[in-house]
Parts: structure tokens; C-alpha cells; sequence
């Protein structure tokens, strides 16, 4: 596969503070590549630095050949960069927005009206497209952010946490179209702390603290989950919590309402809690997630 993004021993400093420390990964051509991570994780410098717009303080990285800082304005020609907040004109339509991207990128006006339809329409923007900006709903103002990145048909989208404070509604909206355009051949580099959009990613990279904790493909990464999964419905919460107590399997647990998500050593270990639950509790042994190997290598 063709590398497209290459980065070395990358490092950031804020004022003695490390933001990045020496990251390492490469992104394939036509790769959606996720770097997932709470906040102070270090995702949104990572992708400053690869998008051109900030200077790493070591170590080495590329886009498309071309070396960062150095070459970051020939980088810039052929990216999309999409950072957290939304930042077009709030006075403009939508349709006055894109065509003002499109005049800085000097795309012609018959080009533009060729490109312009169909990312109106994969967007299901178009009946909205007189509308001001400032009246678009935060999954709107999104996906014409997402066009506005897309109008100069860049090689590679960097998306910095694209669906933060979306509807889930609005969020697999906004993932469907992403993956309509990853069909389409373009590279997408993608930050979220949401868990659950790493399934969407070909790739993903867990990030904490400034490095990477652990890099694969979602389904081999919960693969190499070392734990096992259970599930409760208990009937009687209280009791449930005490017979949790009293375990000394539990390597951890979480109350999602009268659900409960806990995670324990072996096989061994959930017979043996499943057995003492009781069937009332209705326990049983589900498939690990991106969280829980998230957790256990943050333990780790």
C-alpha cells in the first residue's frame, strides 16, 4: 500500500508541557484513520501539525511526500483541514459560503457549478442552500463545513472531532457521507473521543497522554482484548452490587441505568461470577469494545 502520511518521533512543547511525545504511525492511501482519545489526549495538535498549521517541536513527519514545516505550503494544496469549531461566515448562505472557498482555491466558475450539485445532494444540503449559515442546525453547519473542506477535491481530509456535540442522528449522517467519500478514494485522517466511531475507521490509534497506547484494526485490536465481557440485567440492583463487592474477580465495572458492563480475568472467573449472580441476574459473556481495550491499556 501507498504511505500518505508518515510520522516519526513526533513531539510538541507547550511551555515545558508535552502535548505529543514521539508518536509513530503511517496512514495507507484510501485509509479512514482514526486517532481516538478523551480531551488532553493530543489528537487535535497531531493533526495542526500534519495539516501544515502548526510547527512540531521534533521529530519527522510527511504528507504526500513532502516534508512538515518545510514543505507545508505545497502540503496545503492538497488537503482538507476541518477543525472542531465551526468557523465559515454565519452572514452567508450556504451556497455563498462554498462559493467563497471555491474563489480562494481558484476553482472556475464552471467547475464549481459541476462539483457544487452533487455535494449538495450527498449532503442533503440543497434545499437549504439559501439559508444563512447562522440558522443551520450544529449537524448542518457540519456537512457544509465538510463540502467547503471537500469543494478543491483534496487527496487527504484531516477531520478534527467532526461530530462533537452532533445528535446521534446527525452523527451517522455525517459517518455515512464520510464513507461515501472514503468509496470515492479519498484518505481520511479522523480525531473522536467517541468510542463507538472507531468501528467506522479502517484503522484506529488510541491516544492518551500525548502517545499512542495501541494501533490495529478495530476488530483485531478487540481481539487482543485480554479480559472477558459480562453483561447484567439483575432484577434486584442492590443485591447485585453487594454479590459485585464480595467478588474478587472484578477488574471493572460500570452502571449504565439497571445495566450493568463488567469485566473480569478469564472464563474461569465469569463461570464462577455468573454462577454466584444467580440466573435472576441474567448475566452473560458479550463481544469486548474499543472502550473496554481503551481502559485496559490505560491500566496498563
Amino acid at each position: 500500500m501507498e504511505i500518505v502520511v508518515n510520522v516519526e518521533k513526533l513531539d510538541k512543547n507547550f511551555k515545558g508541557v508535552k502535548a505529543v511525545d514521539g508518536l509513530d504511525f503511517t496512514v495507507n492511501r484510501g485509509e479512514i484513520f482514526g486517532l481516538i482519545g478523551p480531551d488532553g489526549g493530543g489528537k487535535t495538535t497531531t493533526l495542526r501539525m500534519l495539516s501544515g498549521i502548526m510547527k512540531p517541536t521534533g521529530g519527522a513527519a510527511t504528507v504526500l511526500g513532502r516534508k512538515l514545516p518545510d514543505e507545508a505550503e505545497g502540503v496545503k494544496e492538497h488537503i482538507g483541514y476541518m477543525c472542531q469549531k465551526f468557523s465559515l461566515y454565519t452572514d452567508l448562505t450556504v451556497e455563498e459560503n462554498i462559493r467563497f472557498f471555491a474563489d480562494i482555491y481558484l476553482i472556475e466558475k464552471k467547475e464549481l457549478d459541476e462539483r457544487l450539485g452533487p455535494l449538495l445532494q450527498m449532503t442533503r444540503l440543497a434545499p437549504f442552500k439559501d439559508r444563512l449559515a447562522g440558522d443551520l442546525s450544529g449537524g448542518m453547519k457540519q456537512k457544509l463545513a465538510l463540502i467547503c473542506t471537500l469543494i478543491h477535491r483534496p487527496e487527504i481530509l484531516f477531520l478534527d472531532e467532526p461530530t462533537t456535540g452532533v445528535d446521534p442522528v446527525s452523527r451517522r449522517e455525517f459517518w455515512e457521507i464520510l464513507q461515501q467519500i472514503h468509496t470515492d478514494g479519498v484518505t481520511i485522517v479522523v480525531t473522536t473521543p467517541y468510542m463507538d466511531e472507531a468501528e467506522q475507521c479502517s484503522r484506529i490509534g488510541l491516544m492518551f497522554g500525548g502517545r499512542i497506547i495501541a494501533m490495529d484494526t478495530p476488530r483485531d485490536m478487540k481481539r487482543s482484548f485480554k479480559g472477558v465481557v459480562l453483561e447484567s440485567h439483575p432484577a434486584d440492583i442492590k443485591s447485585f452490587r453487594e454479590i459485585i463487592a464480595s467478588s474478587g474477580h472484578i477488574l471493572d465495572q460500570q452502571q449504565l441505568g439497571s445495566r450493568f458492563h463488567l469485566v473480569v480475568e478469564d472464563m474461569a472467573a465469569a463461570d464462577d461470577f455468573i454462577k454466584k449472580a444467580g440466573k435472576d441476574s441474567m448475566t452473560h459473556v458479550i463481544a469486548a469494545s474499543v472502550e473496554d481495550v481503551f481502559i485496559e491499556r490505560i491500566k496498563e
